[in-house]
């Protein structure tokens, strides 16, 4: 399968079926940008999407399905290096909230791992949010991924921060196997969908 170009802006590689849960595909996502293109999350086929400058994951999860021939330089959480480095060398880390570039900012959301991070980039007039796991379309709409080793009050505390924040774009690591990469939402739809999240999550 070819990558999707999914907007003008956004390029996605060929979906691909998680061996511990098929009915989930991942991709990574290529970020057109004039300072230089960005890679998000690890999936098979995303080094082959155009030249990129910089290599983000969302959580270390993804470092099993980054392809061998990727040489931009990788950034992670600092908390998710150790299990990131096994498997790909990470140039760098970081720990704190910041924006690169004027145009995509850093979002550490731990809970699902301890070094989980949003990416919320603006671009063309919309704002773009990229959650890994820590929300993702499964069917029937928006989901949470709470592992038995995921941090529960953190979790909670990181979909607060996500509740807060505005986007047009939901841009998950995984996505239900033939339905949308992606989901167009607004504050309004955005708020709801994670409020019942949150209450799902409070109730267990």
């Amino acid at each position: 399968m070819t990558s999707t170009t999914l907007l003008p802006e956004l390029v996605a590689s060929p979906p691909h079926a998680l061996p511990f849960a098929t009915s989930l595909h991942i991709r990574s996502y290529l970020l057109r940008r004039d300072t230089g293109n960005v890679l998000i999350y690890g999936a098979p086929g995303g080094s082959a999407l155009g030249d990129i400058s910089r290599a983000y994951l969302n959580h270390s999860h993804e470092a099993a399905f980054l392809d061998r021939a990727l040489t931009a330089p990788l950034f992670v959480h600092a908390a998710d290096r150790a299990e990131t480095e096994p498997h790909h060398h990470v140039r760098a880390t970081f720990s704190e909230r910041h924006t690169l570039d004027d145009d995509l900012e850093v979002i550490p959301i731990p809970g699902h791992t301890p070094g989980a991070t949003a990416y919320l980039w603006t671009s063309g007039g919309r704002r773009f949010l990229f959650t890994g796991d820590t929300l993702f379309l499964g069917d029937g709409g928006w989901r949470a991924a709470v592992l038995d080793s995921s941090d529960r009050e953190a979790y909670v505390r990181s979909l607060e921060l996500l509740r807060g924040l505005e986007f047009d774009v939901l841009v998950p690591w995984g996505a239900a196997a033939g339905g949308p990469a992606y989901a167009e939402t607004d504050p309004d739809d955005a708020r709801a969908r994670i409020d019942a999240i949150l209450e799902r999550i409070r109730g267990t």
